[in-house]
């Protein structure tokens, strides 16, 4: 079983995902970290974002244990990681180098004890376009941008990231701008992918939603 979810910043993919991970016993592969891997490596040796081939030596020489290493740092999931993630996803290069490591995943899927899995679902922004095209269930999780900066903005305080409101919103319209008009893999769904606006939703909702749906394809 391969099930991806695509979508923006702060739609619920990540909730979504993870809950389904759990109760199906799939292993959760979170494409992003990847990108925010190679982003936050050139924000802590002092690169310039706008450095592509930095950002291609970077992505090159990744290895999963220093993906791992990384994922720990404060600044990972914050919007200095955030953003670095998407403007170092935006080299088709970079995307390129990082490829084969996201696609073979779904040959053996495994999970973070290396025992096998059932199968894998991908959390990310091009999983069911470009990634896994043959998943058995493509779905695209979305939202306003103010209900997504409302949330992020949320999270953040939730964690002690200082930071305000209109910040998080400028920020996230900036990252959606550039994810949707990117050469390499914009933001989109995928043809036969299933949308789902959580604007309005609230997880339970969403999950009732969705675990008819994956029960139909198992």
């Amino acid at each position: 079983m391969i099930i991806t979810v695509d979508g923006p910043a702060a739609a619920g993919k990540g909730t979504i995902s993870g809950y389904l991970s759990q109760k199906y016993k799939l292993a959760y592969f979170d494409t992003g970290m990847v990108y925010r891997a190679v982003g936050l490596q050139m924000v802590l040796v002092g690169e310039d974002l706008s450095n592509k081939d930095a950002a291609l030596k970077i992505a090159r020489a990744l290895t999963f244990p220093q993906m791992m290493e990384l994922s720990v740092h404060p600044d990972f999931r914050s919007d200095i990681g955030s953003n670095a993630a998407s403007i170092v996803s935006a080299y088709s290069e970079v995307r390129a180098a990082l490829l084969d490591m996201q696609k073979n995943f779904a040959l053996n899927p495994v999970f973070a004890d290396g025992t096998a899995a059932k199968g894998v679902i991908y959390d990310g922004r091009d999983t069911g376009t470009v990634i896994c095209p043959q998943a058995d269930l493509k779905l695209f999780v979305t939202a306003s941008t103010e209900v997504r900066a409302e949330r992020r903005y949320k999270e953040f305080l939730q964690k002690g990231i200082i930071t305000s409101y209109k910040k998080v919103l400028d920020d996230m319209k900036a990252r959606d701008e550039r994810d949707s008009n990117r050469s390499a893999a914009p933001l989109k769904p995928a043809d036969d992918a299933i949308v789902i606006d959580t604007s309005k939703l609230d997880i339970e909702a969403v999950l009732a939603y969705i675990v008819p749906l994956v029960e139909a394809k198992l």
